[in-house]
């Protein structure tokens, strides 16, 4: 039913303490770990694949890049210390979000989310940068969904194993993980595909705030409430 564009925008509650905590604890966490990954990967701008990689052997891709060395030093601490905050805050986030029921409550997609009809109406309005109204502003749409168990599940998962088979005491400790990634210099070349996606799902994911309503969105993952804008007539 259409709401009159007199009708004040409705109050919810949005998201809960622990996910506005969370978020914010990955968010802030994120960009420093860009800043001093960019500075360990200025030091050998070269990707490759399997265990070894060095100057003058043939690259995997070889990165526009100026080689800087001096620069590795304070990015590699930084990039631990920030790691850690990425992976505990992570951690609370998935554990809360399957004991709580959130995670399969609000990201899995539902069936007739899942419907091809559906999935191409949520394209239509992505591209034409049109924001929900009415209900269905209160939820995520499928490319959301998909958007975000991909990154809680495959990308944050993969990005932090591949960073941990690179330091050669764990990967010492656990061979395996050389195993899973065919290499350590195959691990790196991994870490830094994850690292340039999730950084694509950040530009995107500011992007589609400001489409939505850059205040609202902002207010809901700060206060945990947010107004649904009514449905136009």
């Amino acid at each position: 039913m259409n709401v009159s564009a007199e009708s004040p925008p409705a109050l919810v509650h949005r998201h809960t303490l622990l996910v506005r905590i969370t978020h914010w604890a990955v968010a802030l966490s994120f960009f420093p770990l860009l800043l001093s990954g960019f500075a360990i990967l200025l030091a050998h701008p070269r990707l490759y694949w399997g265990e070894t990689g060095y100057f003058g052997e043939p690259a995997l891709l070889d990165l526009p890049l100026p080689v800087i060395l001096d620069q590795t030093g304070w990015g590699r601490s930084l990039h631990f210390l920030a790691a850690w905050v990425l992976v505990l805050s992570g951690l609370v986030y998935l554990g809360t979000s399957l004991l709580s029921g959130h995670m399969h409550r609000d990201l899995f997609p539902t069936r007739a989310q899942m419907r091809l009809r559906h999935i191409a109406h949520d394209v239509r309005e992505h591209l034409r940068f049109r924001s929900p109204q009415g209900e269905s502003a209160g939820r995520y749409n499928f490319l959301q969904k998909a958007a975000y168990l991909l990154v809680i599940l495959l990308l944050f998962p993969t990005l932090v194993l591949s960073g941990l088979t690179m330091s050669p005491a764990v990967a010492a400790a656990h061979p395996w993980l050389l195993d899973l990634f065919a290499g350590r210099q195959s691990a790196r070349t991994v870490h830094f595909i994850c690292a340039s996606l999730l950084l694509l799902f950040l530009l995107v994911h500011v992007g589609q705030v400001f489409v939505a309503g850059f205040r609202n969105h902002m207010l809901a993952i700060i206060t945990g409430r947010m107004r649904i804008p009514p449905e136009s007539t």
